[in-house]
């Protein structure tokens, strides 16, 4: 992640289903999610972005050194692109997305702590 993608302003954030990654609208939509585009597909596609993402989310961590951070392993984000991530983030994966996961064998865990999944 580089400088250019750390969200500039505070309006139309959103965080990555999958991960819980922070960007903006925009950012999703022009380079997908850093760590998920993989799977999930959303650079180009805004309703991908909306269907992967979510606005609604809780706190704010910021992960700089991944490999060493005690909170990045705590929150399963210590594998992932040094960025800005939610604690939760309400919403879930579409259903087909869920699938095409699984089919893949990727455990898909939702990020979202005001239910139990």
């Amino acid at each position: 992640m580089s400088l250019e993608t750390v969200p500039k302003e505070l309006k139309h954030l959103r965080a990555c289903l999958l991960c819980s990654l922070i960007k903006t609208i925009d950012q999703f939509e022009l380079d997908g999610c850093d760590n998920c585009d993989e799977f999930l597909h959303m650079k180009g596609s805004r309703d991908l972005v909306f269907d992967c993402t979510s606005s609604s989310f809780d706190g704010l961590v910021s992960l700089m050194s991944p490999e060493d951070s005690w909170v990045g392993k705590w929150q399963r984000i210590n594998r992932y692109v040094k960025g800005c991530y939610a604690i939760s983030v309400s919403g879930k994966l579409p259903p087909g997305i869920i699938n095409d996961l699984k089919s893949r064998q990727i455990h898909y865990r939702s990020r979202d702590t005001s239910v139990k999944s």
